[in-house]
């Protein structure tokens, strides 16, 4: 009987073998690619920071439009220095101003303010500071008196930031009350105001087909919400020409194109 011989095996190639873990790589680096591409354009903008010292405070830049909020506790403001300040590429494009506080109060700085604002060519907008409680349709109603909108000015908005000792349940419906009674005599959609914990607490879901304002500082990315937003109060802590006391920085989640939709029409 003739002896048996086995067939050696071939070896695996080695090149192979390589060639599928680079294929391997480049396809995972792609779908991680892809996913960040998706959450992008879902939530806007990343920060990327960089210091200005004439603001004395880091900016993102990768924001096209810049602005600020102000009410009386920024005292007398030179609005010629503030539309005129530029550091790099970076000036004031927009302004906040605080009109009215609960039922019945009114900022003593806002006609000023207002007036001052717009001849100076900034875009203005004017925001009610809500008091939770309270009557929402008495609170637009004094809104309503002290505000005049024209073209070119932003949204109303309406700041919620507190509970004020009532429930969850009274302050949402209270504000969409005032939101609502907004709505109809400007007939233009309200922007919320709110920190990002407050939002996310207690109006996330709600009110999530307003526009927002969304404070969250010293983010190094983006604010951490559940939902889209336009404007980010990033710092608390700037400086203006034109402006004493520290001053509130934001940026607009848009190029100009955007931002000029956003104007009233």
């Amino acid at each position: 009987m003739l002896p048996h011989y086995s067939m050696p095996r071939k070896k695996k190639s080695k090149k192979k073998g390589k060639f599928w873990i680079i294929i391997t790589c480049i396809t995972g680096v792609l779908v991680l690619a892809a996913i960040a591409q998706y959450i992008w354009k879902s939530h806007g903008y990343d920060a990327h920071f960089a210091i200005y010292k004439d603001f004395g405070i880091d900016i993102p830049e990768n924001f096209p439009i810049h602005g600020i909020d102000v009410s009386s506790y920024q005292e007398k403001i030179d609005w010629q220095k503030v539309a005129a300040m530029q550091s790099q590429n970076i000036k004031i494009g927009f302004a906040f101003i605080k009109a009215t506080e609960g039922l019945t109060g009114e900022d003593k700085s806002f006609k000023y303010n207002w007036a001052s604002a717009h001849q100076a060519g900034i875009a203005c907008g004017a925001y009610h500071y809500f008091i939770a409680g309270k009557s929402g349709a008495i609170q637009a109603i004094n809104f309503i008196k002290n505000v005049r909108l024209t073209k070119g000015d932003l949204p109303p908005v309406v700041d919620v930031e507190e509970l004020y000792n009532t429930t969850p349940e009274t302050m949402r419906s209270e504000l969409k009350e005032c939101i609502s009674t907004i709505e109809k005599f400007y007939h233009v959609k309200p922007v919320i105001y709110s920190s990002a914990s407050f939002y996310n607490d207690y109006l996330h879901g709600e009110f999530d087909e307003y526009c927002l304002w969304v404070a969250h500082y010293f983010e190094e990315r983006k604010p951490r919400i559940h939902r889209s937003w336009s404007f980010w109060q990033h710092n608390e802590n700037g400086h203006v020409y034109g402006i004493l006391p520290r001053v509130d920085f934001n940026v607009f989640n848009g190029d100009s194109m955007a931002f000029r939709s956003f104007l009233v029409q």
